[in-house]
């Protein structure tokens, strides 16, 4: 391990949430890849398929940043346990539906449950926020460790859900999906040491972290970067499958994450100095620019190839949007501003998945590869068109707010 990254992880309890973290995010891989092949393989119908991981979706779009309020007021331990209990419960009910052919109403009513999953990946974010605040050159290095993070767990993630499903039974995939989120909200709660401390007064006083302008535009941005990652993700499924190799799509995915991994450990080694807006603003420019090959796809290893191209530029923009949101929330704001930038990417997810499906059922799996086309196009022009009020940190921004709160957090934990 590179020497900047050794070195965040010389504070202790790091590794152990870190490692948690890691097991309970790999769902986010998981399920919504899960139920398309579990959906698909049962009944053959795409277009309901990409509707149930919309709607998956589109409920953890409602309940995360929620979940996370409550975090910032009450504390991770207090708040995940019983979300994720809620989560669990209905996965199990979503596979018994699915299992025994019940009413596709059934299955909507559970998946809109399942999205009650936590934020695992902001909740790690902000202990690293919390360990090293008023350190950027640590934090920049620890979020970037964190994209790497995600991305491993894209990279496995869809091979062991869709590999599962294929090759042991349909429902394996979101099974075994739900097992990991369980082990790893539970592990990271019990890490009570490196939890940060709840600022219940500040939150409720304040009001969302969505009021803040510059959270506003990467939320937005968001909503068409997760529609890429939807729209890519069911298309690339129904394309392995129309070439007779449907199995091979977790392979073709995993590329595609390692192309972003890859590119998110040589970023966490730099230290840009220039606006991290305007590197935010490029890397959101250069992901649409990837989508178009895409169209060129006649046959998987191509589309893999042109994958890990379009990966290159996704883990550097997610670690720069950290940054951002660091300077345009709160403090006491922080893990909910942190969530609603997965909120935009969870919308775009649901949105992208229901598109592409319909595309697929319609016309087929490579004009499904126009959608994220089409959705890398809308998040340069809201980028271009937000680009003034994320060029500027808020007054009331993370790293002033930490100055703010850093000796009151420091009694607090004194007492």
């Amino acid at each position: 391990m590179p020497s900047p990254y050794r070195a965040i992880f010389a504070a202790p309890g790091s590794k152990a949430f870190s490692t948690a973290g890691f097991l309970g995010r790999m769902p986010l891989s998981m399920m919504g890849i899960g139920v398309v092949t579990m959906v698909s393989q049962i009944t053959g119908r795409y277009g309901l398929a990409g509707a149930l991981a919309a709607t998956l979706a589109m409920a953890a779009a409602v309940f995360g940043p929620q979940i996370s309020r409550l975090v910032d007021r009450y504390g991770q331990r207090r708040v995940l346990r019983p979300a994720t209990l809620v989560s669990v419960a209905a996965v199990t009910g979503l596979l018994v539906c699915a299992q025994q052919r019940w009413p596709d109403w059934t299955l909507f009513v559970f998946a809109a449950g399942v999205g009650c999953v936590p934020s695992v990946g902001a909740m790690t974010r902000a202990r690293w926020a919390d360990i090293y605040r008023g350190s950027p050159r640590e934090l920049h290095t620890a979020y970037a460790w964190e994209s790497i993070v995600d991305e491993v767990c894209f990279i496995f993630g869809p091979i062991i859900s869709i590999g599962l499903s294929t090759a042991w039974f349909p429902e394996a995939g979101p099974l075994i999906a739900g097992v990991f989120l369980a082990t790893g909200v539970f592990w990271l709660t019990a890490q009570r040491a490196t939890e940060p401390v709840p600022h219940p007064k500040s939150a409720q006083s304040r009001g969302s972290a969505l009021r803040s302008p510059g959270l506003q535009v990467l939320v937005v941005t968001f909503v068409a970067t997760g529609t890429i990652f939807g729209a890519v993700d069911v298309a690339t499924v129904a394309f392995a499958e129309e070439q007779g190799h449907k199995a091979a799509a977790s392979l073709v995915l995993a590329v595609y994450a390692l192309g972003s991994c890859l590119a998110g450990a040589v970023f966490g080694l730099m230290h840009l100095k220039g606006r991290p807006s305007t590197t935010w603003l490029v890397g959101v420019c250069v992901m649409a620019v990837s989508m178009i090959p895409l169209q060129l796809a006649g046959n998987l290893p191509f589309l893999a190839v042109a994958l890990f191209v379009a990966g290159l530029s996704v883990a550097p923009t997610m670690v720069t949007t950290m940054a951002l949101v660091e300077q345009h929330v709160p403090r006491a704001e922080l893990t909910e501003g942190m969530s609603w930038t997965g909120t935009g990417l969870a919308v775009g997810v649901a949105l992208g998945s229901s598109a592409a499906g319909w595309v697929v059922d319609a016309s087929g799996a490579e004009a499904a590869f126009v959608v994220p086309v089409v959705a890398g196009a809308l998040a340069a022009a809201v980028a271009f068109l937000g680009y003034r009020r994320l060029s500027k940190p808020a007054p009331t921004g993370g790293r002033g707010e930490d100055e703010r709160h850093l000796r009151t957090d420091d009694d607090e934990r004194v007492a």
